[in-house]
């Protein structure tokens, strides 16, 4: 019996994977991506779990960064048919006290929402504003480029001059509650930023905070918090689409148990049957990094340096979510919530400090902050007319909510959350699906613990210390193996730039300067690890 053969082999079918493997069929290799589960997507993905008719996205929902990514704009998935979807506003957040801040696609509206926690704060935000749209390209740019961003980092600096290119880093080092105070004087603009920046795992009071509270608002306030019409696996039907139309094959079912090593190079893979995958030219493996190094690789093939790096690489928080089936439109009595796709629910400025407060010193935080999604408000193929499908989620630490009846008492406090804000909303549950830190691993086996960030987003886990210490880049210490999922620079979220990344590496190392390319990068890492 032959063996199986291609240019490449991708590990894991998650979004980051097809990237990648897209990109490596427009370079007319062949490509063979090898899927655990059964289903592609790893943690974009639809499914009916609640009632039928309601279409629930059971990880990821809404995709800002797709929006500005130049990898995903570059693969035009529009016609392989994705089509994009926007709610009246991008998101709502909504205080204890039910005062409501909204942030608008249109700028005049999020600067009148913000102007009524605090005159002048209307005109800081426009001012904002207008630096982001300064500076976005080369931002972008750097964001989705290899680490050193060299090209896009000079435009950048071209762009802003050095002083402001001084002053643009200091704040995006600083902690999204520093961040805000020094420009806003009220809590509106302030919550649109912190909020925002608790899209990671890290607290408003951590350093680093600030830029992702920044870019995750700019960016709505830009493009917004688009969805994929018909649910979020509707971004995965469009890459597999895309792929297999090049020739490229996803085969689902099919897990990897180890990635075959000779002479220090990737040769292929072994999958769960014993059946080994030759790869002529690259093995890309869409996994989080302790899956990767340790597991799938044998530790006698790596530096024992970075094996002792990996002892330290620090996890994202746990997560809980829950979907929904509702009979009706959640009654909020903020009317501004209302058409919202995004919410944020459950605190104040000072609650969100006591909340990452809590979850740092590894307790379940009493006053949970909630990201709360309206899917049929901005999708309406989502669920019945007249219905809701509709979710939340709030982080927990690792290694809680390990049995069934922790995991139903904190939906329940989820649910009395919104309740405080929707009097009525448990009324109108028709269904629910509760997942925990076990159930989300078990249905997609990168999230592991209930991480969905591939690994914490704080600042000594970024760039090029992201695993862990070394080049910030896909290439691994394995020839011809490269690390293409979100614990690789530049990190999680639905944005491709791992999965870009690792393509683009493997493409470098097979082209007519490998040889040199790989000769540089094993330079690198003998001067890192030894």
């Amino acid at each position: 019996m032959s063996t199986e053969a291609v240019d490449a082999v991708v590990i894991g079918a998650g979004h980051n994977g097809l990237v990648a493997a897209n990109l490596l069929a427009d370079a007319g290799w062949s490509v063979l991506v090898l899927e655990a589960t059964e289903h592609p997507g790893g943690a974009v993905r639809t499914a009916e779990v609640t009632e039928p008719g309601f279409r629930n996205d059971l990880f990821s929902a809404f995709y800002p960064m797709s929006a500005v990514s130049p990898v995903i704009r570059g693969l035009r998935l529009e016609e392989h048919g994705l089509r994009w979807r926007h709610a009246p506003d991008v998101l709502a957040h909504v205080l204890p006290d039910d005062r409501c801040v909204v942030l608008s696609r249109d700028v005049d509206r999020t600067a009148a929402s913000v102007e009524e926690f605090a005159p002048g704060d209307g005109d800081a935000w426009r001012q904002l504003f207008r630096q982001w749209q300064e500076i976005r390209e080369p931002l972008v740019g750097a964001l989705f480029t290899p680490f050193p961003p060299v090209r896009s980092g000079l435009k950048l600096l071209r762009r802003t001059g050095t002083g402001e290119a001084l002053r643009l880093a200091r704040m995006l080092t600083l902690p999204v509650r520093r961040f805000g105070d020094e420009v806003f004087g009220g809590e509106g603009a302030k919550l649109l930023l912190a909020g925002n920046s608790a899209h990671s795992d890290l607290s408003v009071d951590n350093a680093g905070s600030a830029v992702f509270g920044w870019l995750m608002a700019m960016i709505g306030q830009d493009e917004g918090f688009p969805v994929p019409a018909g649910g979020a696996g509707s971004l995965i039907d469009a890459l597999v689409r895309r792929l297999e139309s090049r020739g490229g094959k996803v085969h689902c079912g099919r897990p990897v148990r180890e990635v075959l090593v000779g002479g220090g190079r990737a040769l292929g893979v072994r999958d769960s049957s014993g059946d080994p995958v030759r790869a002529h030219k690259a093995v890309l493996a869409d996994v989080p990094a302790p899956v990767l190094y340790g597991g799938l690789v044998d530790a006698q093939h790596l530096p024992s340096r970075l094996v002792e790096d990996l002892d330290r690489f620090q996890w994202d928080s746990g997560t809980v979510k829950v979907d929904w089936a509702l009979s009706g439109p959640v009654p909020w009595t903020a009317a501004n919530a209302r058409g919202a796709g995004t919410l944020h629910l459950g605190t104040d400025l000072d609650g969100l400090s006591a909340y990452g407060g809590e979850l740092g010193r590894g307790r379940t935080p009493r006053r949970p902050f909630l990201l709360f999604g309206q899917m049929t408000t901005t999708d309406p193929d989502r669920s019945p007319a007249g219905t809701e499908s509709a979710w939340a989620y709030t982080h927990v630490p690792r290694g809680t909510m390990e049995n069934r009846a922790a995991l139903e008492r904190r939906a329940k406090r989820i649910e009395e959350t919104v309740e405080a804000n929707a009097p009525g909303f448990t009324s109108l549950i028709k269904a629910r699906y509760i997942q925990g830190p076990a159930e989300l691993q078990g249905h997609n086996p990168g999230l592991v613990g209930g991480a969905v960030n591939g690994g914490t987003a704080a600042i000594h886990q970024q760039l090029f210390f992201r695993p862990v210490p070394g080049t910030g880049r896909a290439d691994t210490p394995v020839d011809r193996l490269f690390l293409a999922g979100s614990s690789a620079h530049p990190g999680g979220a639905v944005h491709g730039g791992p999965g870009a990344n690792a393509a683009r590496a493997a493409l470098a190392r097979a082209g007519v300067l490998g040889a040199g390319y790989a000769g540089v990068i094993r330079a690198a890492h003998r001067a890192i690890y030894g």
